[in-house]
This record gives structure tokens, sequence and C-alpha cells, in this order.
């Protein structure tokens, strides 16, 4: 027997590291165990995964990024949905809660800090990827 295939639209996560710190968005909603995550959201029809991590940057933090690359792609354990994460970099603005019914917070995180927001931890090409930048 096949396993169900998940049809939702693929999930565009932006990781955005700068001034020594990777930027984190509380929902406002929490999914399931998930209260803090990257900028994230879904590839809507005709978008690429990079262009759906800007777009969802801005709407959530209120911030222009670029996508730099492709960190990385998997099924997220928690939610079953396709994850694609974006490694970004700031070109103007500064970061916070502009979609307010929909992000509660934003914090720039330091890496000591990861299991205070996030205890599960991060997909190791993510992790890696920061401690690689925050070195």
């Amino acid at each position: 027997m096949q396993p169900e295939i998940d049809t939702r639209p693929t999930i565009a996560a932006a990781v955005i590291v700068q001034g020594g710190r990777f930027l984190l968005v509380q929902r406002a909603v929490s999914e399931g165990s998930l209260s803090w995550q990257f900028p994230a959201g879904e590839v809507e029809i005709g978008e690429t995964p990079e262009d759906a991590a800007v777009r969802e940057t801005a709407e959530e933090a209120g911030v222009t990024v670029v996508a730099k690359s492709r960190l990385g792609e998997r099924i997220h354990p928690a939610t079953g949905r396709t994850m694609i994460y974006v490694a970004c970099e700031i070109v103007e603005g500064e970061a916070h809660a502009a979609d307010v019914d929909e992000i509660a917070a934003v914090h720039w995180c330091h890496l000591d800090e990861i299991g205070d927001f996030v205890p599960y931890g991060f997909y190791e090409p993510v992790q890696l990827h920061l401690e690689a930048q925050l070195a």
C-alpha cells in the first residue's frame, strides 16, 4: 500500500543571518509545538520557493530580502509538509511583526539561544549553515 501523498503546497522558509544573529518569527497561533520559526509560507502558483521566501519575509517581518541559495528540502517531521529552506540576505528594513494577525513577535537569535526558541533543533543543513555563518 502506497503512503498518502501530501498535496498541500510546499512551504518556503527564509533563513536570514545578520549581525551575528538569525531571524525567527513567533506565530500568533502555534502550529502544534511550532511557535518560533523562520519567516515562511506556502509557495503560490507560478512562484519559485525563492520568490515565496522573499515575499513571506516582507509580509511577516517587514524587511526586503534577496534569496542567495537553497539550503535543503525535506518533509517536516512535525507538520508533514514539504519544506524548502532558502538562505536570504536583508537588503532593506528593520524586522518587526508586520502581519499582526499572523506574527506575534520577531527575535534575532544567537546560536546559543536555539534551544530556548526551537527546542527540537533545526534541520541539519540549516543548522550547518547557521553555524558556518555565525562561527
